[in-house]
């Protein structure tokens, strides 16, 4: 999973959205004007790539919503406590809007438990208590997919408990395995039981469990992850391109040992020269169950733009969230 620098594709963009070894795209706010811009952007991708590609953004709400104007301003995660009838509300109606302009999924919902320490979660986490942030979570999935989108849980197996920023520096969560699997895990544990379509693991390193971070972790990918908790949805590393991820190596390197660790999409973002040595180095293989678990992020779209304003459900929770953003501006 590769981005691009502008709003709209350079000669090199198409040359890299054309690699064999792109599958995705993510987009940032950077990529964003409006939603007829955006629109005109994802079909010329798409045009590029000449087959299936998947386009994604970061379209969770609060602090981390990157199209805006024209889009509803959603709250972050941590607001639905106090309302949680709509957080399947909230689900549906990011999904919905997201959708109507080509875009395949948002990464979202947020599962990390707060513990009050992290200075990137924070209320990006839907709750401190467990049980709660697995609940209000399992919402706003069950609102995306009733939308047509489906929905990749982070940061596995839990991001919430350490202070450092894994864009920054690589976290260290020096608390044992019973302790995670006791509170982190649950609502992981929670929505694989439902059906989770997808996770992204987190740039941190349990010593107790394993040395190396999350996301280049077979034992927390393979054995706990896939193996004790059953999850057969698509692995999503985070950005090899964050320092969290600099302890593996050369970009390269930390793209083999992702993928190595179970990720089945890698991402390469902000550094379009690492996306390139990336594209470059990591061998084409076909694997039939990547492609499997890959396929079922594709969205669909049930309205068209004009469609989702004029219905009777948009408008109704449009209303409600913009309600629940003022009261927390």
């Amino acid at each position: 999973m590769i981005d691009i620098e502008g709003q709209s594709l350079s000669a090199l963009d198409r040359e890299k959205i054309a690699h064999p070894n792109t599958g995705a795209l993510i987009l940032f706010a950077r990529n964003y004007e409006n939603p007829e811009q955006i629109a005109a952007l994802i079909k010329d991708i798409r045009s590029a790539r000449n087959g299936d590609i998947l386009i994604a953004v970061d379209q969770e709400g609060g602090r981390v919503q990157r199209f805006q104007t024209g889009f509803t301003r959603l709250p972050a995660a941590a607001v639905y406590a106090e309302k949680p009838e709509l957080a399947e509300a909230a689900g549906w109606l990011m999904a919905a809007e997201l959708l109507t302009v080509g875009v395949d999924f948002s990464f979202a919902p947020v599962l990390d438990v707060d513990c009050g320490v992290s200075q990137i979660i924070g209320n990006r986490s839907f709750s401190q208590q467990s049980d709660l942030a697995a609940s209000l979570a399992s919402g706003f999935r069950r609102g995306m997919n009733n939308a047509g989108m489906a929905a990749t849980g982070k940061h596995f197996p839990g991001h919430g408990a350490v202070a450092l920023d894994s864009h920054l520096t690589l976290p260290i969560d020096d608390r044992d395995l019973d302790t995670i699997r006791q509170q982190d895990l649950v609502p992981f544990k929670h929505l694989i039981s439902e059906g989770l379509e997808a996770i992204m693991p987190a740039h941190v390193v349990y010593p107790k469990i394993d040395e190396l971070p999350a996301g280049f972790s077979r034992i927390w990918l393979q054995e706990i992850l896939r193996k004790e908790l059953g999850f057969d949805g698509a692995i999503f590393s985070d950005d090899l391109s964050m320092e969290g991820a600099a302890c593996a190596g050369s970009f390269p390197d930390r793209a083999r040992l992702a993928e190595q660790a179970g990720c089945d999409m890698l991402l390469v973002c902000n550094n379009p020269s690492a996306a390139e040595q990336v594209l470059d180095s990591v061998a084409i293989r076909n694997n039939s169950d990547r492609q499997r678990r890959l396929s079922a992020m594709l969205g669909i779209a049930k309205l068209n733009r004009q469609q989702l304003f004029a219905s009777e459900q948009w408008q109704q929770v449009s209303k409600q969230i913009n309600q629940l953003c003022e009261v927390h501006v």
